[in-house]
């Protein structure tokens, strides 16, 4: 009986650890899914497809919040997980790192409760800044950001010639009343942990390729078209 016993709490043992790497990646599953989605529903924005698809297909990097939650409207903080995906050389998108954006004075438009963020990162100095553990919008000197909606054309952000530019889009479509200053990306190596099977750091999945999942590459072919 003993011996039933102890084989039955082995059988359980190793059945639970082989379901936790499952369980652990469900968030990131949703968050490279969501993703996706937001993209998708990007590109069949007119306003998008005007003024703003050449950049995307000539950028260095995407990051992309599906979900920036708005919290009390006293604090105004909010919050949102993303992913960071490098635009390789050839054409072809990159695999995906983990990130969180948050921050108290964040802003968005009075009566939006949440919405979705591309990044189009446009230079590399922005995205090694990016990588450099935690980067904040208007915290650094030498990178510039332009937040872009319905109504602002190509001609003029390509004049401006900003390293990154935030394309925010509601639930009724792209809109001008997001505010980024002070807000903080921070990587979530535990996600990558978790999404690879194995510790890996941002900057090894960006810029070193180390990993891949399969996962993403539904993500990655509606980036590429």
């Amino acid at each position: 009986m003993r011996r039933l016993r102890g084989l039955a709490l082995c059988l359980v043992t190793v059945l639970g650890l082989a379901a936790t790497p499952a369980v652990a990646r469900v968030d990131q599953e949703k968050t490279v899914n969501n993703a996706a989605a937001t993209v998708e529903r990007l590109k069949t924005d007119q306003n998008f497809q005007t003024s703003f698809r050449d950049d995307l297909q000539k950028s260095r990097a995407v990051l992309i919040v599906p979900d920036l939650y708005k919290g009390g409207f006293i604090l105004g903080g909010q919050y949102g997980n993303g992913v960071l995906l490098p635009h390789l050389p050839d054409g072809t998108w990159g695999s995906p790192a983990f990130y969180t954006m948050e921050g108290g004075s964040l802003g968005l438009q009075i009566g939006l409760e949440s919405s979705s963020i591309l990044f189009i990162i446009n230079t590399e100095k922005a995205l090694h800044a990016i990588l450099a553990n935690q980067f904040k919008f208007g915290g650094d000197a030498g990178i510039t950001f332009l937040v872009v909606g319905a109504g602002i054309g190509a001609s003029t952000t390509s004049n401006m010639g900003a390293d990154v530019l935030a394309i925010s889009l509601s639930a009724v479509g792209l809109y001008g009343g997001l505010s980024l200053e002070g807000t903080s990306l921070s990587p979530r190596e535990s996600w990558n942990a978790a999404y690879y099977g194995q510790n890996v750091s941002s900057r090894a999945i960006v810029l070193d390729n180390a990993v891949s999942n399969p996962q993403a590459n539904r993500l990655k072919e509606i980036l590429a078209r």
